[in-house]
């Protein structure tokens, strides 16, 4: 194992990745509330600075992927669909099975320069998450509770506010609703067959009414719907702490492009030609897992040096004070400082390689902790966690809202 492979698996390192993630999602998240009095006299402006701020974040979860584990991602698509990539509004619908699909997602943002005016639809909970909700409340994300009873004007209005977005945004839908399991498939085929729906084989039934509102209302403004289907090479199953532990991954993603105009604007028929998407997205994964890749021209977008020049301007501004404060403990002479110090961070890195290292299902030992967190924080906040606890009595890792502090469950648990 080389140095710098071992430095990625070390508590101190992560520790350190984490401080510079956490306190500039802060400082960032303090600027955007700053900003909020711009919205009143130039709105446009106030949107064209926050989506440079949502950047600033979310480049450094990129950054992992990209340059931390070196991850790769290919295309598999023409040349004629890349060349409309970040240059029109889209929709863009992603299969739901792994744990670092949205990162995959946002890398390809980030690649054609619509990382900070990308969109989804998110559950209401997150709204209230440090760092991640507030980042997207600024960004005017669209939050629903998935009770479309209680949903419908909060969505409608939300995507109408999004009519006159002036920067090229890329809406991304989980059509699924939820990450892949076993057992969620063997229930979502069981609803399929009592609908007369054909069943799927890699993926569940797609909740139809997210897109066909998000299209409805979206129509005039987004001009095509992309659909990714994601699959990863040697039948791996990549996970967020793989990344954080400097483990290499190749996804190979196949994208088509359906102009807008091609979707039926009737509900009915619109639900009926996503139902008919996803036969087609589960037969392209059928040809991968038996061929080992997707049809179309493989094309490799250049990683872009920006997501690491942000994240080494917060090492620079950040990191600065604190070397000079380990510095200054080392340099006061003092053996109870010093040996207070050596002990605080030598403990840390024994319980961070007690409980946080990969068990047998390939996930944190420590994620339970961060269940029970994340229960306590929703049960305080009085939110439902219905979907959580499912999660967990099928034996899943924590909800998407989690992935980005499940990488730094280091220094959240510290």
């Amino acid at each position: 194992m080389s140095i710098i492979a071992y430095l990625k698996t070390q508590f101190i390192v992560h520790l350190l990745l984490g401080f510079v993630f956490v306190v500039s999602g802060f400082c960032i998240n303090f600027i955007q509330l700053c900003t909020l009095p711009i919205w009143p006299i130039n709105k446009q402006l106030y949107r064209h600075l926050n989506c440079r701020l949502a950047y600033s974040l979310w480049s450094q979860l990129v950054l992992l992927l990209e340059w931390w584990s070196g991850t790769e991602c290919t295309l598999f698509t023409d040349q004629a669909t890349v060349d409309q990539f970040g240059k029109e509004h889209v929709i863009v619908i992603l299969n739901h099975n792994f744990e670092i699909d949205f990162l995959c997602g946002w890398t390809m943002c980030e690649r054609h320069g619509v990382l900070g005016s990308s969109k989804v639809l998110a559950k209401k909970e997150l709204l209230y998450v440090p760092l991640i909700g507030w980042t997207w409340y600024f960004l005017e994300i669209v939050f629903c509770k998935r009770r479309w009873d209680e949903d419908r004007d909060t969505v409608v209005n939300g995507l109408k506010a999004l009519q006159d977005y002036p920067e090229y945004m890329w809406f991304l839908l989980y059509c699924e609703g939820t990450r892949f399991t076993e057992k969620k498939h063997r229930i979502s085929m069981e609803v399929a067959e009592s609908k007369g729906l054909p069943k799927l084989k890699y993926h569940l039934l797609p909740r139809t009414k997210g897109f066909t509102t998000t299209v409805k209302y979206l129509r005039g403004t987004v001009t095509a719907v992309y659909d990714v289907t994601l699959n990863f090479r040697d039948n791996k199953n990549p996970t967020l702490l793989g990344i954080l532990h400097g483990k290499q991954y190749h996804a190979d993603m196949c994208v088509r492009r359906f102009p807008l105009e091609d979707i039926p604007e009737d509900e009915k028929e619109c639900a009926a030609w996503l139902h008919r998407l996803y036969q087609e997205k589960d037969a392209l994964q059928e040809q991968y897992v038996k061929d080992g890749t997707f049809p179309g021209q493989a094309i490799q977008p250049r990683r872009r040096p920006w997501a690491f020049l942000n994240w080494l301007f917060w090492v620079i501004v950040l990191l600065t004070p604190l070397i000079n404060f380990v510095f200054g403990v080392f340099v006061s002479g003092s053996p109870v400082v010093i040996c207070s110090f050596l002990l605080f961070v030598g403990a840390g890195n024994i319980l961070a390689n007690r409980f946080c290292t990969p068990g047998r299902s390939g996930y944190c030992r420590c994620w339970r902790l961060e269940s029970r967190l994340e229960w306590c924080w929703k049960s305080t906040a009085g939110q439902a966690a219905s979907e959580e606890q499912e999660n967990r009595r099928f034996g899943q890792s924590p909800s998407s809202f989690l992935y980005p502090v499940q990488s730094l469950h280091i220094f959240l648990a510290v």
